[in-house]
């Protein structure tokens, strides 16, 4: 049986993951002419996603041999293993080949069903978060300084700050009457949107974010962080985003009264 990574381990090697990531996105990052192709979802994918996973993954041959890493682009389907990494190459491809710097690498552990660290790097906005639900989650700020995150402690919608990608998926599954009545309980509504809304709910500047359709590649890293912040994250039925397709983060406190809005029938 494989010896199971301490949190130590998994840092130092999600790290040097973020580091080759962070090289490779860079350089095409103000590339105008970076040429974009549109996959069978009608999602876009440069040069830049896929030779950022395929990097990654040969760097995890060696740092981590004989795991399976599950990526957008490559291997989006895990093949029952219990313990996989999982790679987002680049979260935001939107918004990166439009050259807005809200777009990351997304990176996680999963051991036996659960995520067990988490690390996403923005390089644009000069920021990374990562952590584990037993040990805490930090941030780098701009500036370089690392520092613990915590969510908040805001108990009523009435005062909660709520950030979301856009309307176009909540309207596909019929939820749009359900997102306009959350936005309309809470104290202000900003559409962040992507990794970014859920990290400021781990870092308290946020209370709630909510997205109906993810990829297990799209919430995996975020999980670990949000958890080791002190919040909670699940799919609409309050069942594991990873076997959800959707993420409902909060700082907790707020959850029930999230996923009571939104389990509702739209009427």
């Amino acid at each position: 049986m494989r010896k199971s990574l301490t949190d130590d381990e998994l840092l130092a090697i999600v790290r040097k993951l973020a580091d080759i990531a962070d090289e490779i996105s860079m350089t095409y990052a103000r590339d105008t002419s970076i040429q974009v192709e549109s996959k069978s979802d009608n999602t876009p994918v440069t040069r830049a996603d896929r030779e950022v996973e395929q990097a990654l993954c040969e760097a995890l041959s060696t740092l981590c041999p004989r795991v399976e890493v599950v990526g957008e682009e490559f291997n989006p389907n895990p093949k029952g293993s219990a313990s996989y990494w999982v790679i987002d190459p680049i979260d935001g491809t939107k918004n990166f080949i439009r050259r807005v710097p809200v777009w990351a690498t997304l990176i996680a552990y999963v051991e036996q069903h659960t995520v067990r660290y988490g690390m996403v790097s923005a390089p644009m906005l000069a920021r990374r978060w990562w952590g584990s639900k037993d040990n805490g989650s930090y941030t780098s700020d701009a500036d370089g300084k690392i520092r613990s995150i915590r969510v908040s402690n805001i108990c009523e919608l009435k005062d909660a700050s709520f950030s979301y990608s856009d309307d176009a998926d909540w309207n596909r599954i019929n939820k749009s009457k359900n997102l306009a009545a959350l936005k309309s309980e809470v104290w202000r509504v900003r559409a962040f949107g992507d990794f970014w809304s859920h990290l400021m709910v781990a870092e308290g500047a946020v209370d709630i974010a909510a997205e109906p359709e993810l990829a297990i590649w799209d919430v995996a890293a975020l999980i670990a962080i949000i958890e080791g912040a002190g919040g909670k994250i699940t799919g609409l039925g309050g069942q594991s985003p990873l076997e959800s397709n959707s993420a409902y983060t909060s700082n907790g406190y707020l959850h029930p009264q999230l996923l009571g809005i939104f389990s509702g029938e739209s009427k």
